[in-house]
């Protein structure tokens, strides 16, 4: 699947390109094209630069974790969801707790942590899996809910709006929390399907209506808060997160008489292993989406849209902010360049605007995280995690565009 999706970049690049020299005469589109191939290899290493550190620092904390059996603890107290979610996983097994942080990090918005401590939950789940090339089922559930991307903090986004002057950055807030909500459901009723999972086991609504009715509850408050205190609440409960997790690892380790130094500094060793696997995917990937980029491909799609939703005769505000979606699942990078460009050029408060950040915050940079998550553990074929996860990616982007409707139209 990674093979023809790759191949199929690439494709799609050149026929446009090549559309654009027999009809406009732009020979120059070529250029941009070789141009942009060095400048994503480039752009490859110098992400794995960051992705270096931050993995080896990750994972030795977590490493800590292990050894003090915070990991094994979560994983008895999520086991008999996920032994019905993911029933060939043992009951207690360590990827239990390793998922279950990853979810956490990625609902508080803590990107940094949370994509080491995924890389090694997948790798605990492939020590499961029978085969080596092939995703399991269990693997494939794990990803589709990271790459649904269930944030309930998005602390990125009003940063970004924060710096582009917007006088009330968290004016987005609950419209990316429903958008978010909905393309995890999707996510997770799609696999359930494919897998023939059952959610309407006991055992499962004992975990998941609860866990609707505190998110409920959670909105309704947030609801009654004002901008100031909905700013200052995210970025403070989003630090002091970060910091308390490190601190209840190394508490809880030197309580428990582990040698926390020794065990941080063997699962900074893992990490940096881990990170050096990598970067042929992420070249490979990052190559592929900065030629499609420099082929126009986008903005030839983007044309198309607008002239479809003009003939359909509905607003068209919203297409201005299509494009952070049209990039997202393939680099997270290019859609942030998007969003900014966006509030740029339209204002930080126009609809375009609004709509292009609810999209980035609810949605995943899906062929990335396929890319890194499966290459770490030689896994070549995704069976149906590539469609379950787009169609996740589909419907955080629609229900983006009917809440920014509704908020702000």
């Amino acid at each position: 699947m990674l093979n023809g999706l790759w191949l199929g970049f690439f494709l799609v690049a050149a026929i446009s390109a090549l559309a654009q020299w027999l009809v406009g005469g732009n020979a120059g589109i070529f250029a941009a094209m070789v141009e942009s191939i060095f400048a994503m290899a480039k752009l490859s290493v110098e992400v794995m630069v960051l992705l270096f550190g931050t993995l080896t620092l990750w994972l030795g904390f977590l490493k800590i974790a292990e050894k003090a059996g915070i990991v094994e603890w979560l994983a008895k107290v999520l086991g008999p969801l996920f032994s019905r979610l993911m029933p060939e996983v043992p009951p207690g097994h360590p990827a239990l707790g390793l998922i279950t942080m990853n979810f956490a990090a990625n609902g508080l918005g803590l990107d940094n942590a949370a994509t080491p401590i995924g890389l090694k939950a997948m790798r605990s789940l492939q020590e499961l899996n029978p085969s080596s090339t092939t995703a399991s089922n269990a693997q494939i559930l794990f990803l589709v809910l990271n790459a649904s991307s269930l944030t309930l903090l998005p602390v990125t986004i009003f940063m970004y709006r924060a710096q582009q002057g917007a006088p009330d950055p968290t004016m987005v807030f609950l419209p990316i929390l429903l958008a978010t909500s909905c393309s995890t459901l999707v996510g997770l009723l799609s696999v359930a399907v494919m897998q023939r999972l059952r959610l309407w086991d006991p055992v499962v609504l004992a975990y998941l209506i609860p866990g609707a009715l505190l998110l409920g509850g959670f909105m309704a408050f947030l609801g009654t808060l004002s901008a100031a205190a909905l700013a200052s609440l995210s970025s403070i409960l989003g630090n002091l997160t970060l910091f308390g997790v490190i601190m209840l690892f190394l508490v809880i380790g030197a309580l428990r008489r582990v040698q926390v130094y020794e065990a941080f500094v063997e699962g900074a060793k893992e990490g940096f292993d881990v990170a050096k696997s990598l970067l042929p995917y992420l070249v490979a990937m990052l190559v592929a989406v900065g030629v499609l980029r420099a082929s126009g491909a986008l903005e030839l799609a983007l044309d198309g849209i607008r002239h479809a939703v003009t003939w359909m005769g509905l607003d068209t505000r919203f297409v201005e902010g299509l494009p952070t979606a049209l990039v997202k699942p393939f680099s997270g990078s290019a859609a942030r360049a998007m969003l900014i460009e966006t509030m740029q050029t339209q204002g930080v408060d126009s609809f375009p605007a609004l709509v292009a950040a609810t999209i980035q915050g609810s949605t995943e940079t899906t062929f990335y995280v396929l890319a890194v998550y499966f290459g770490a553990v030689g896994i070549q074929r995704v069976r149906h995690a590539v469609g379950c996860a787009l169609l996740a990616e589909l419907a955080g982007v629609i229900a983006a565009i009917f809440v920014c409707y509704w908020f702000f139209a």
